[in-house]
């Protein structure tokens, strides 16, 4: 239960907009929808690590492998998941497939996520 304060608010409530201004705009549910499909395709360790190595450098499998430290066929079915989910894209060179992020903008979700917890600890 929260105290009140000699100003009658509630304590860390106090940079809250006052009622009479527009909230923002919901987005669509789609919209939702899809940014929780990111987020679960996210929501692995091995996933994290993979988008980690990829905001360094453009790697193929075997240098996921290596970094790592974890099995080819995992690497890889993580790496169909962040295909799927449009956060990594490959390009075939040779006998090899390279991955790159799509865009840095779920790498900093990602860089983001790891401070948070860090930060905490």
């Amino acid at each position: 239960m929260a105290t009140v304060t000699g100003s009658g608010a509630q304590p860390g409530l106090a940079d809250c907009s006052p009622a009479s201004e527009t909230p923002p705009a919901h987005p669509a549910q789609s919209v939702l929808t899809d940014a929780g499909d990111l987020l679960r395709a996210l929501a692995a360790p091995v996933r994290i690590a993979i988008v980690l190595q990829l905001r360094a450098a453009d790697r193929c499998v075997h240098e996921l492998v290596d970094a790592l430290d974890v099995a080819q066929p995992l690497i890889s079915q993580h790496l169909r998941v962040l295909k799927t989910a449009g956060v990594v894209q490959g390009e075939r060179r040779g006998r090899e497939v390279v991955y790159r992020l799509a865009d840095d903008h779920l790498a900093h979700i990602v860089v983001d996520a790891v401070a948070h917890v860090q930060e905490g600890k």
